[in-house]
Formats: C-alpha cells, sequence, structure tokens
C-alpha cells in the first residue's frame, strides 16, 4: 500500500505512548488500551500522529470475540481511527488495506472487523469487500442490570450523573447503594433525593477505633448490598487488602492520565511531553503545583497498589493558562463523567 502524499503509514508493533495518548485524547478513552495489546499500524504526518490501525491484539474478553472471532484462520483488524482533520483523503481505506495486507503475511485467511458501527458497514465494504459475518445488538450483551454499589467522601456529582444514567438506562446498571465515609458528603443528600433506600455513612473516628476494626466494618457494610461491581467515585480513604480482595470487580475513578503501564511513575502526554503520573489524593492541586501543562481522568481497575491498577479507560486535558484549582476541578468532573461512562461500558462488554 503507497502511502498519502505527506503521510508515512508504518507497521510499528507496540504503539508508542504519544501516540497511545493521541488515540485517548481524540477518539474518546478506552482504544489505547485495546491498541497497547497488538501491533499497531500508525499514519504519521511529521511526527504527529494523523491515524492508526491495531492487528492481532491478544488477550481482550470482549462478548463479540465469542464467534467468529475464534475460528480458524481468521484474524482481527481493529479498533481502527483517523483524526477528523485527516478523514476523506484516503487514509482510512490506506490503513484498513496495510492492516489487511499484514493479517495475511502472518497467514490468516479472513479478517474480522469487531463491533462494526451501522454507519461505517458501506465504508468497509467499498474498501476492502467486507461483508456482515454476524450481527448482534449491544443491548442484549446485558440482559439484566449489574448490581452497582457506589463509595463516595464529597459532592458526589459523579455519584449523581452515573445515577442518572444507570435510570435513563444509559448505561445498564442497578446503582443499589451508596457508602460514604463522610458524615457532611453532599453526596448523601443527592442519594436521599433521588429516594434511594440504602445510603449509609461509615465513618473512622481514628480516637475511638482501630484501622483493622474500621476496615471490618466497612467490608461488612459491602457485603450487604451484594454488588456485582463497586465504583469508587471520589471516595477519600485507601481500602484495606481484604477490602480489595472480597471485590475484585472494582473501579476507582482518578482525576489524572494515569500511564497504562502501571509501573511508571511519568506518562506521555499526546504534544510528546512527560509530565508525572500524579497518584493520590490530590492530583488536581499536585498538578497546579508542579506548573504542569496537562491534568485529566482515568477510569481503572482497583488493585493493593493505589492507583496502579489496569486501565479501562482515560482522558487527557489541558490546564488553560493562569487557570486556578476551582476552575480546573469544573471542567476535570465534566470530562470524569464521560470517562466512567466510557469505562463502565467496557468493564460491561467484558463480562
Amino acid at each position: 500500500v503507497q502511502p498519502l502524499p505527506g503521510i508515512d503509514i508504518v507497521t510499528s508493533g507496540a504503539a508508542d505512548e504519544r501516540t497511545l495518548a493521541w488515540m485517548d485524547d481524540v477518539f474518546g478513552g478506552s482504544w489505547s488500551s485495546e491498541a497497547l495489546l497488538g501491533t499497531n499500524i500508525v499514519a504519521r504526518c511529521g511526527s504527529l500522529p494523523m491515524g492508526f490501525a491495531t492487528i492481532e491484539p491478544k488477550g481482550l474478553r470482549f462478548s463479540w470475540l465469542a464467534g467468529t472471532a475464534r475460528e480458524s484462520g481468521v484474524g482481527i483488524i481493529g479498533p481502527i481511527g483517523v483524526a477528523p482533520d485527516a478523514r476523506r483523503r484516503g487514509l482510512g481505506s490506506a490503513l484498513l488495506r496495510t492492516g489487511l495486507t499484514a493479517l495475511r503475511r502472518r497467514g490468516y485467511r479472513r479478517a474480522l472487523i469487531p463491533a462494526t458501527p451501522e454507519g461505517l458497514i458501506s465504508f468497509y465494504a467499498g474498501a476492502a469487500g467486507a461483508r456482515v459475518a454476524e450481527r448482534f445488538e449491544r443491548s442484549l450483551l446485558q440482559r439484566e442490570a449489574r448490581r452497582t454499589l457506589v463509595l463516595a467522601s464529597g459532592n458526589g456529582s459523579n455519584f449523581q450523573a452515573v445515577l442518572d444514567a444507570s435510570r435513563s438506562g444509559e448505561l445498564p446498571i442497578e446503582v443499589v447503594g451508596l457508602l460514604c465515609n463522610n458524615a457532611g458528603a453532599y453526596a448523601l443528600g443527592r442519594a436521599r433525593d433521588a429516594g434511594m433506600s440504602s445510603i449509609a455513612v461509615v465513618a473512622w473516628n481514628r480516637s475511638e477505633e482501630t484501622r483493622g476494626a474500621y476496615d471490618a466494618r466497612l467490608l461488612e457494610a459491602a457485603a450487604a448490598q451484594s454488588p456485582d461491581l463497586v465504583l469508587l467515585l471520589g471516595w477519600m480513604h485507601l481500602l484495606a487488602e481484604s477490602f480489595v480482595r472480597a471485590f475484585p470487580e472494582m473501579l476507582n475513578l482518578h482525576p489524572a492520565f494515569l500511564p497504562l503501564d502501571p509501573n511508571r511513575d511519568d506518562v506521555v502526554m499526546p504534544d510528546g511531553s512527560t509530565i508525572s503520573a500524579f497518584r493520590g489524593a490530590w492530583a488536581v492541586r499536585d498538578a497546579l503545583a508542579a506548573g504542569s501543562p496537562w491534568v485529566g481522568a482515568t477510569l481503572h481497575r482497583v488493585t493493593p497498589d493505589t492507583d496502579r491498577g489496569p486501565v479501562l479507560a482515560r482522558k487527557p486535558l489541558r490546564v488553560e493558562p493562569k487557570e486556578g484549582e476551582e476552575h480546573l476541578m469544573e471542567r476535570v468532573h465534566r470530562l470524569e463523567r464521560d470517562v466512567v461512562r466510557s469505562g463502565v461500558m467496557r468493564w460491561l462488554y467484558e463480562r
């Protein structure tokens, strides 16, 4: 496949960190962790990424990979993305054909482009003679809403967004309870106003109760809800390892753009710069204090290592010149709502 004028298309194996961050910035937040698992074909104009296609991603657990994708001789191509300002120039077709050629050279007889939106079927048919191999309805992948327990400590704006999305059907989960460790948390009022019956304050008075006793009480309160999913949305308390082991399906929202590699303490941004990972309770404040030009949001699995679990969705956000913490936090909260929806939907699709 011949590159387009001014654009180089390279099959590079693992995508570089800048390209992965660019994917999240341009395409919504969950594709970088998929691309990390495969070989990547990247289109660049100079050093600037313009588009990409991933082939042979390994280890994905999406429901739609349980059929044709498992047949002998079938290779996977996707996700595929082209920057908005580079579309309608043939770049998508070039990336697709490059990916198909690479799969053929690896011995695959057929290629599957999974989870294709209806609006792109005609494009793939025209670009590569593709045809629909199987159909599924995303709504049918969640036949029953997953019982979801939210843990929050403060304002609860993300709790409210998740609760609203669950009740509207946008998120096929059932929010069955709210636990707070702060009796003054505004999230409690939100839950009461919404008519939730299962609301509990589990606060820790350090002068009267040991850490072990509090951890046991918190675990008991959470287990009483029998959740399929535990969501930490602004939860300001380090959880005991016993709690993490008890709820392996637990996701945390963190107000920073975390690296996909949990061992890294820095992260490369879409412009190629490198900043601190800003783990910990005051990520936005720490970013401003460090003069970071970027912040972000990440939804990740919870592990015993704080803010180092596998990433489900993430999105970067530029800091505006002379921006204060309050204004920046408002913008981060807006970003977080999209990241939570994207990450929870990915969790559901992997069930």
